[in-house]
């Protein structure tokens, strides 16, 4: 391929098959902007003799019998018109994409890959997959943002960058304003766009005038023709460093739902110009699903989302902004009529990924996310240093996740750490790590059960904020406080027994939860619990460092003057927790917990039990060590010891 290069309007546009090579060998010397392939609106695959090359080999595959599984491989310095073997890789992703097949696995080299992966078909089952992954030891990087030089200084430290609005194509990030149902701008606008220099991302400011004040800030203004970058790059210069910014709405997000079956492993994704993800409304995210079944998100880094990392997520059927409760209650029953269901939606494994620098959420996902297990994965930097909020803000934020498996994740300097929100039943939040969160590490919300909740370490000043009913809490560690609220008059859906069939609505009440063989290391314990309407069942517990019991607990351990002086200590890529236990906490007369002990809860009447309606146990602890079965010690960790106490609560997982 030949090299066109046009000088325009302050910045170069360069094309040509050694750009992502170059930049990928030194992506700070490369000084372009190159126009994106264009995610929403049309093809990532410009050229028609392209579009021609790959419909041939569309239709040879569909054509040859019996159909074989393929690989694909793809290059920074291949081309989209080879076949795609190791011997003649593919250019971009996408050109795969289009081509690949029920049971075929798409292998990605190593280089820097600007584009959004649209997927046009998924697997037809768990054993005929569409597989994207790294190829094993390599570092593969797919960013929706563009490298822009040509900055032009027009005072000492602001820039400025003027682009044509054809670099966008037919979405434009700093025209696209930040919106949706409970979006709270804070009395300003915010864009989906955003700047970073050498990686990180710069503040939107909300005037020009401010730019001159605020270092590492950026403002934009546009017009019909063109896009007017501003920014303070502090001391740098921009046109010596690299700078980038969001030019698509995703990374890898399929237009159509119903792909299902598909996986992605081992890549980098970075910078996407996503919108806000309501419940509401169709969720699009750095990563997402939209409303399929059977995806593995797996051993990513995510990281640099205007708004969401992965959603699990609603489509735009069922409804795309509805403000209240009662319009969120008609999604739910439109969703059921367009079929929600386990045969058809969700089910998906989002395992051992990190993700941080995310404005609203690591994973986020309405009603799509039912079925799934979200486990192993580090989530941290969530909405810190963003001037707007509203209530979809969390590490992990789920509405309906019904029999859904939230285990072994480390969620951190989060805004909350995991917010359960409307319709959770059969859930089990279990052996996940929160700290440093600054509203809470669990957040329930006007849920009705049953949902356990088990072998956790809460940190965090508020640990957890519990505004439902019919919740089973055993084995945890609470260092912080309980936050409850009266009754709360919002009608909403509870379910048949592992199903997504609505049985009722029901007011929130409070109460009906059971609290079995926690350690209250600190915060104010479960005497705020005097006045849940429902009753209570209280057993085991251990209140330490000034935390009230329940009244009328009997089987207890109370030290109020007994400080357990935990401390959290990151280290070399792990996390170990420094602790005191007293002689007390082993000396007990605890009960196992099992489905015949928490019985059923008192609105939905369905019990507590694994997904497949089989009776469970809790046990094991945090670790997996198996738990006594006639004295189960309290807390997250089995006979841990007495007196003081370290043990490594987390290692971060190596890449392959």
């Amino acid at each position: 391929m030949g090299r066109d290069k046009r000088a325009t309007n302050g910045y170069d546009l360069t094309y040509g098959k050694n750009t992502r090579a170059r930049e990928a060998a030194n992506p700070r010397s490369t000084g372009v902007a190159r126009k994106p392939p264009i995610d929403e609106h049309h093809s990532t695959v410009s050229t028609g003799a392209k579009m021609r090359h790959l419909v041939l080999i569309t239709l040879g595959v569909l054509f040859v019998h019996p159909v074989a599984a393929k690989e694909y491989h793809i290059s920074v310095q291949g081309r989209d018109t080879n076949v795609g073997s190791a011997s003649e890789p593919l250019k971009t992703i996408s050109a795969a994409a289009l081509v690949a097949q029920p049971g075929d696995v798409i292998i990605v080299h190593e280089g820097t890959y600007r584009e959004r992966i649209n997927p046009p078909r998924g697997g037809t089952s768990d054993t005929k997959r569409i597989t994207y992954r790294a190829a094993k030891g390599e570092k593969v990087v797919v960013k929706g943002s563009e490298v822009v030089s040509g900055w032009k200084e027009i005072q000492k430290g602001v820039w400025k960058a003027t682009l044509s609005n054809t670099f966008f194509g037919d979405y434009n990030p700093y025209k696209d304003l930040i919106k949706g149902d409970w979006f709270h701008p804070g009395k300003r606008i915010h864009h989906t766009g955003e700047v970073y220099l050498n990686g990180d991302a710069l503040f939107e400011e909300v005037s020009l005038d401010r730019i001159p004040e605020k270092k590492m800030s950026w403002y934009c203004e546009s017009d019909d023709k063109n896009t007017y970058i501003w920014a303070n790059f502090h001391d740098s210069d921009p046109n010596k460093e690299l700078v980038e910014i969001n030019a698509r709405s995703a990374c890898f997000y399929p237009d159509t739902p119903g792909q299902n079956f598909i996986t992605v492993s081992g890549f980098t994704m970075r910078h996407a110009a996503t919108q806000w993800a309501a419940p509401t409304q169709e969720q699009i995210a750095l990563i997402g699903t939209h409303w399929s079944k059977g995806w593995i998100i797996e051993n990513n880094v995510i990281s640099d989302s205007k708004c969401v990392g992965i959603t699990l997520g609603k489509d735009r059927a069922s409804g795309h902004y509805t403000v209240s409760a009662k319009g969120y209650t008609k999604v739910v029953k439109r969703a059921l009529e367009n079929g929600w269901s386990k045969e058809k939606i969700g089910s998906h494994i989002v395992r051992n990924n990190t993700i941080y620098n995310c404005g609203v959420a690591g994973i986020c996902g309405s009603m799509g996310g039912a079925f799934s297990q979200v486990t192993g994965n580090h989530i941290y930097n969530i909405h810190l240093n963003k001037p707007f909020g509203g209530p979809e803000i969390a590490g992990i934020k789920l509405h309906a996740p019904i029999d859904t498996l939230i285990k072994n994740n480390r969620i951190h300097d989060s805004i909350r750490g995991i917010w359960l929100d409307w319709m959770t039943q059969g859930a089990r939040v279990s052996a996940n790590l929160c700290y440093n969160n600054r509203r809470d590490d669990l957040f329930i919300e006007v849920s009705h059960g049953p949902y356990v909740v088990d072998n956790n370490i809460f940190l965090s000043k508020t640990a957890m904020r519990d505004w439902s009913q019919g919740g089973a809490f055993s084995h945890n560690l609470f260092a912080g406080n309980i936050r409850v609220r009266p009754p709360d008059r919002r009608q909403t859906p509870y379910h048949k027994e592992h199903s997504t069939e609505i049985a009722g609505l029901s007011i929130l009440s409070g109460g009906d939860n059971r609290f079995h063989n926690n350690i209250f290391a600190g915060g104010n314990g479960l005497h705020i619990y005097n006045d849940a309407k429902l009753p209570m069942r209280i057993d085991g517990n251990v209140y330490l460092n000034n935390a009230a019991p329940y009244p009328g607990e009997v089987n207890l351990v109370q030290l109020s003057e007994f400080n357990p002086n935990i401390r959290l200590v990151e280290k070399d890529d792990a996390v170990y927790l420094n602790f005191t236990l007293p002689q007390a906490n082993a000396d007990r007369q605890n009960q196992l917990v099992t489905t015949e002990m928490l019985g059923n809860a008192r609105i939905t009447g369905a019990e507590y039990n694994n997904p497949n309606g089989t009776s469970f146990k809790i046990d094991s602890d945090y670790f997996g060590k198996r738990r006594s079965k006639q004295n189960p010690s309290a807390g997250p960790f089995e006979n841990p010891g007495k007196g003081n106490l370290s043990l490594k609560l987390w290692q971060e997982k190596c890449p392959d």
